[in-house]
């Protein structure tokens, strides 16, 4: 393998900077260019990391053979497309925002197809990364906080219409999903990777605070394979600011909550309060929007690197990103029948990632063969 790996980028959405500069961090990694669909979106990063830019990825992956992995940072109900087309037509390794697809179904028809050209998905879960998180797992896994016993989720943040209004996407159950697809995924994930699997659920939807098709508020029980048991309360109606996203777990030794703009803070860990303040980051000096998304992406890109190289696998497999998915979709699934589900039921939501063809012709960049 070369020494430096060549990232491409396709979408300049407010997290694009984030991964730019966490890339700058990166020994053996570098920011090669920039796509967007609308220019001006690409040029302030293209100038400032010095990379051309794009308006389609197909340009930029044909007339940049040397690039050797693609960010893909679109809408969501995007990614299935977008990754298709850089793993088949381009063989490039790829990473993708959260949420890594809309579907659990396409996040199995991407691995397979990533199999075939022999190249890899780097899921983004990047909240996994931070100190309260670590800390916390640690204590799990060595028995210091007993065993989980009740998991709670409450995130209460404010998205009024106007943010909805940015594009026609948000808000869409094709492209994006509700408050729990969108702002609540990394404590979805959370409530299984610090809690474990989980295996039935009851969810109710309801939308209280924009003019959307999609749910801001969910309300949710669900049941662990072992025994444990929890509840989720997400929403984006709260107003007129965001309140609180936190996740805590009570469990037979003791008391752990993680919470701040983005489960960044140890909150409590009764079994030693002093591991409070030494595993709590402050985000707020990052640069831009950094402050929502913390840290984590520097790591995740670090451990890219470490597996493109051989010295260690990527922490997050294929099945793992799958009974992320699943759950996910549970939640959806039990709001549409009115009945607790079954988390590993092959069964999909009905509504989330559902196709709209005129919505997707927006954001997609047509392949011409040569």
């Amino acid at each position: 393998m070369q020494n430096t790996l060549k990232v491409g980028l396709i979408g300049c959405g407010r997290i694009a900077g984030h991964h730019c500069n966490s890339i700058a961090k990166i020994e053996g990694l570098t920011v090669s260019a920039i796509c967007d669909l609308e220019i001006q979106k690409a040029k302030p990063y293209g100038e400032e990391f010095m990379v051309p830019c794009f308006t389609n990825y197909h340009e930029m992956l044909k007339t940049m053979p040397e690039i050797d992995i693609v960010a893909i940072i679109t809408p969501s109900g995007m990614h299935f497309e977008h990754t298709l087309e850089v793993l088949k037509y381009y063989k490039k390794h790829v990473v993708i925002e959260k949420p890594t697809f809309m579907k659990p179904s396409q996040l199995n028809v991407a691995y397979q197809e990533a199999d075939r050209v022999n190249k890899k998905i780097f899921p983004v879960f990047q909240n996994r990364y931070n100190k309260a998180v670590a800390r916390v797992l640690k204590g799990l896994q060595s028995g210091e906080l007993g065993s989980v016993r009740l998991v709670s989720v409450r995130l209460r943040w404010c998205r009024p219409q106007k943010y909805y209004d940015l594009a026609p996407w948000r808000g869409t159950f094709a492209l994006d999903g509700g408050a729990l697809t969108n702002q609540t995924i990394h404590h979805v994930d959370l409530i299984r990777y610090l809690g474990g699997e989980i295996q039935t659920t009851t969810a109710t939807m309801q939308t209280f605070g924009a003019n959307i098709e999609v749910e801001d508020s969910t309300v949710a029980t669900f049941s662990y394979v072992s025994g444990a048991i929890g509840v989720l309360e997400s929403t984006t109606a709260a107003r007129p600011d965001d309140f609180e996203a936190s996740i805590s777990l009570v469990c037979s030794e003791g008391l752990a909550q993680i919470g701040g703009i983005a489960v960044n803070e140890l909150q409590i860990f009764t079994p030693e309060p002093g591991a409070c303040e030494e595993n709590s980051e402050d985000f707020m000096g990052i640069t831009g929007h950094g402050a929502v998304y913390g840290f984590g992406h520097t790591q995740m890109y670090r451990d890219i690197v470490s597996d493109l190289k051989g010295d260690q696998s990527f922490p997050i497999d294929q099945n793992d990103c799958l009974q992320t998915l699943s759950l996910l979709h549970a939640f959806y699934r039990s709001d549409e029948s009115q009945a607790r589900v079954n988390v590993t039921s092959q069964f999909e939501s009905k509504r989330l990632g559902r196709s709209d063809e005129a919505l997707a012709k927006m954001y997609r960049t047509p392949y011409k063969h040569d």
